[in-house]
């Protein structure tokens, strides 16, 4: 039977790893949930220890978060832009079979 600092230190360490885990997320601009599913299906890291984690991250890096979700809106944001600028552009060519020519 292992002793408890032995299993302490394991689970800190486990800790440790979805913390630089969480981190790679991060740069890759992901979100929580994409987070979430991303260590689920790549490191067998169950959602529930990764949300956790997170939220202690949030609690402890409060203004870093707080920017990086407001970021992470101004993107959805802008791509969001972009889509609906291209379905405009899309349906004027289809709509007019490609006949008219945008003029500056």
């Amino acid at each position: 039977m292992a002793d408890s600092s032995s299993s302490s230190s394991s689970s800190s360490s486990y800790i440790h790893m979805v913390h630089r885990l969480i981190e790679e997320c991060l740069v890759f601009k992901m979100s929580k949930e994409e987070c979430m599913e991303a260590l689920s299906k790549h490191a067998n890291i169950k959602p529930v220890i990764t949300s956790t984690v997170w939220i202690e991250l949030e609690k402890e890096n409060k203004e870093f978060f707080e920017a990086y979700t407001r970021g992470s809106h101004e993107r959805a944001t802008e791509i969001e832009k972009r889509q609906r600028i291209q379905r405009s552009l899309h349906a004027y060519i289809r709509d007019n079979n490609g006949n008219d020519q945008l003029h500056y």
